[in-house]
């Protein structure tokens, strides 16, 4: 893996040089933008419309618009010097518990591994959080980005999530639509949470599968190879109106099968009667 930031992590006096890692990558499929007439790949020219020219790298700098048409400009060594040494530091500030962050704060997941000289250090934290089943709360910088950040543990190694800041997060007031009272029919309601208790399980990410890409993937692959692409079609939705036949057929579709107990005794052999086991006994009597 690519070493995206190298630092340290520090808590109080402790200081655990790390190296960052991205824990995910992206699979989406990349397609470009091509012209049809040629088949040549289109680029994206940074022009200036003012000038009417190329600009190249060296020429641009970041710009604040603070009103329309107005610009406050800072050049690359600007923006570094206000990130300060805090570049290369993940600073912890608190130990929390992870069932008080709310999902919607997370953003991105990096795996940390110790420096050169930082074993010892790193091994302590690791065993010290899970032992004691706590995730750390940091401020770090990266790539002259200020993120909040949550340190935990997956496996045997210390991960980071960075993290929405509080002013970050939208609040749901801002969402349209949405019901000033929650009133639900209480039939209704009971038979949802019956449906939401038989899919019920234990999380098993393996088995979620993008089924868009795999997709994709078949229909470039058969291009290639010349074939034609066939798509299966769609099976028609019906508008269900009635809630609660919608709830029933859920759950009839998800009840797990029980066997006809009338069927499985139509399946054995019949017992004999008394008559015929009486006659077998006498049989057994003479015989011996």
């Amino acid at each position: 893996m690519h070493t995206v930031w190298k630092g340290a992590i520090s808590f109080g006096l402790v200081h655990v040089p790390v190296k960052m890692f991205s824990a995910t990558e992206d699979k989406d499929i990349s397609m470009r933008m091509i012209h049809k007439e040629c088949s040549t790949p289109l680029n994206f020219v940074r022009k200036c419309q003012h000038c009417e020219r190329e600009v190249e790298w060296s020429e641009i700098v970041r710009g604040y618009e603070y009103e329309p048409g107005s610009f406050v400009l800072f050049d690359k060594d600007e923006l570094e010097s206000l990130a300060g040494e805090a570049t290369k530091e993940i600073k912890i500030l608190d130990f929390v518990d992870l069932s008080d962050i709310d999902p919607i704060y997370f953003q991105k997941t990096y795996y940390l591994s110790p420096n050169e000289t930082g074993a010892g250090a790193y091994n302590l934290l690791l065993e010290a959080m899970k032992q004691t089943g706590k995730i750390g709360i940091a401020k770090v910088s990266i790539r002259s980005k200020s993120s909040l950040a949550a340190i935990r543990i997956i496996d045997r190694c210390i991960a980071m999530e960075t993290i929405f800041y509080p002013d970050e997060i939208r609040s749901v007031d801002q969402v349209p639509g949405l019901p000033e009272q929650v009133n639900v029919n209480d039939k209704e309601l009971e038979m949802a949470k019956m449906l939401i208790n038989q899919l019920s399980t234990e999380f098993e990410p393996e088995k979620y599968k993008d089924d868009y890409r795999t997709a994709v993937m078949q229909a470039i692959e058969q291009k290639i190879s010349g074939q034609q692409i066939r798509v299966a079609p769609e099976q028609r939705k019906t508008n269900v109106i009635d809630l609660m036949a919608a709830l029933q057929a859920s759950l009839e579709a998800v009840k797990p099968v029980t066997p006809d107990p009338a069927a499985a005794a139509a399946d054995k052999p019949k017992a004999a009667g008394k008559k015929g086991k009486a006659k077998t006994k006498a049989k057994e009597t003479v015989g011996s």
